[in-house]
């Protein structure tokens, strides 16, 4: 089965604070199964998006999947499974009713949790996703 990675990159590029240094994608495409990176208020250019506003991340989140599937050969029709990661309960429906308008009629498994923090402070939800291309 072939392998590509897509918009490869370095932690230590990304997150110049930490002391990190793992190479890294956005993306990968094994076969016909797309796995993407997580999403957050990160946008394609590496510039923090929507502080303070789930909902702005959320949208930025979704945004960028759609470009990173495209890149891989998938839509966002082909999403079949997402994990949401939020930092507060309160943030759930800003950032699922933002997910559900991009992902209306895909109907993909989901799973939601809350944890006590992200990869940068200013993230307020992440996003997982994995599709598998449909054939044609």
């Amino acid at each position: 089965m072939a392998i590509e990675r897509f918009r490869k990159f370095n932690t230590k590029d990304a997150y110049p604070e930490q002391s990190l240094d793992n190479d890294v994608c956005m993306a990968v495409r094994a076969g016909d199964t797309v796995y993407l990176r997580g999403q957050t208020a990160m946008n394609l250019d590496g510039n923090i998006v929507g502080i303070g506003d789930p909902a702005a991340q959320a949208d930025n989140a979704m945004r960028c999947a759609e470009i990173l599937l495209k890149e891989a050969g998938a839509t966002l029709q082909d999403v079949v499974q997402i994990h949401i990661y939020i930092t507060d309960r309160a943030y759930r429906e800003p950032v699922y009713r933002v997910v559900g308008q991009w992902l209306k009629g895909v109907h993909p498994v989901s799973t939601g949790l809350i944890v006590a923090g992200l990869a940068k402070p200013e993230y307020m939800m992440e996003i997982d996703i994995t599709a598998v291309v449909s054939a044609a």
